[in-house]
């Protein structure tokens, strides 16, 4: 079956009772048991609902995976898949994260007595050269967010699999239309479905899919046991959205290509970093490992700070907003917004500069894009 099939049909068929052909919403905290200690397939939505083991199904099969397991957030995924380890255990990470990725390591799971160490996760040597006795975890960000660099999954994985370590990848800016990391030999795979997978701005959300047995057992456990999980009706909604995905990521493919190439060539702008520009350094590389280059667009402007702000302040049909993979076109300012958390020479050494802008590009109509584009290019002129 193929994949835009998948994300309209796998879970979601015909309701026994009504014949619906939309999953309903089984809005319910808890489930009538016909005997003491026999039910019915649930027993309380904690562990599980149906309208959430709909949308289980679906994205674990776009990801070409056995489970799936959704939370209420990109954060409380992540922070479940660190309950995996214990005090001591190190995590080899990159070192161009999301902030909210890097604050809750620094800021939280150290504290509980995991160890980080980030590298430049496209340079193989130096992430085999941080695994050590005690790293557990390879975790990767490919594009990386903000800086769009690519590694290559395929490479990192053959490295973790000879050193016995797991890899992780946050495939939330590619999302399972564009890049399957599973396919590449991860042993998770993880989104905000928040993003891409919901699509348009109105749930918040993750999931974590894997094939590893023994990764799904204790992901399992724990997504009980702490409770951080999806609501029926917040499934339902990205349920929904799964079903455009495929349609969606065409479309942010085909407007991000666009975009860049227009910026490329103005002369307001000092630089261009999106995957699908030839100049780009993964570029053969993701052409290598993926199925399209996604909605992601970094910008560095001809300008300082205020340059920046007027260019964010200026544009009508990108808004200014943190988040991203939505319909609607966004705009933010890294250093700022989205990456406030991360210490000023940690972005000053990565290249998150006062002049540094990421779009994310909607599905809009790529000629108002590009208009919106010049007008706001135009006022900081």
């Amino acid at each position: 079956m193929h994949f835009n099939t998948k994300s309209i049909h796998v879970g979601q068929e015909p309701e026994e009772t009504t014949g619906a052909v939309v999953v309903p919403i089984f809005q319910t905290s808890t489930y009538a048991q016909p005997e003491v200690g026999k039910h019915k397939g649930h027993e309380y939505t904690r562990t599980s609902n149906p309208t959430r083991d709909a949308y289980q199904a679906c994205i674990a099969s776009l990801e070409n995976a056995n489970d799936a397991y959704a939370f209420g957030s990109g954060m409380a995924a992540i922070s479940t898949i660190m309950t995996m380890f214990k005090v001591g255990d190190h995590i080899v990470a990159g070192d161009d994260l999301y902030g909210g990725t890097f604050r809750v390591f620094e800021q939280v799971f150290r504290d509980f007595g995991l160890n980080y160490s980030y590298v430049d996760t496209t340079d193989l040597d130096a992430v085999a050269n941080a695994v050590n006795g005690e790293t557990k975890l390879v975790w990767l960000e490919t594009p990386t967010n903000p800086m769009l660099k690519i590694s290559d999954i395929q490479a990192i994985s053959a490295i973790c699999q000879d050193k016995g370590v797991l890899l992780g990848v946050d495939n939330t800016f590619m999302s399972p239309y564009n890049q399957r990391p599973l396919d590449l030999g991860a042993d998770l795979v993880m989104h905000s479905s928040t993003k891409y997978l919901g699509g348009h701005s109105d749930v918040v959300g993750g999931v974590v899919c894997t094939s590893h047995p023994e990764v799904s057992e204790k992901l399992k456990f724990a997504q009980n046991a702490m409770g951080a999980v999806m609501g029926p009706f917040d499934a339902w909604l990205t349920l929904r959205g799964l079903k455009t995905l495929g349609l969606r990521m065409q479309r942010h493919n085909e407007n991000a290509m666009a975009v860049a190439e227009y910026l490329s060539n103005h002369k307001a702008v000092e630089e261009v970093i999106y995957p699908g520009l030839a100049n780009h350094d993964g570029h053969e590389i993701q052409k290598k490992q993926g199925h399209g280059f996604g909605g992601m667009v970094s910008v560095r402007l001809a300008g300082d700070l205020a340059a920046a702000k007027k260019f964010c302040a200026s544009t009508k049909l990108f808004f200014l907003a943190e988040s991203l993979g939505g319909v609607e076109s966004l705009l933010e300012h890294p250093a700022i917004m989205t990456h406030a958390s991360v210490p000023e020479d940690v972005r000053a050494a990565l290249g998150i500069t006062d002049n540094f802008v990421r779009l994310s590009v909607g599905v809009e109509n790529i000629e108002d894009l590009i208009a919106d584009l010049e007008q706001a290019l135009g006022s900081v002129a």
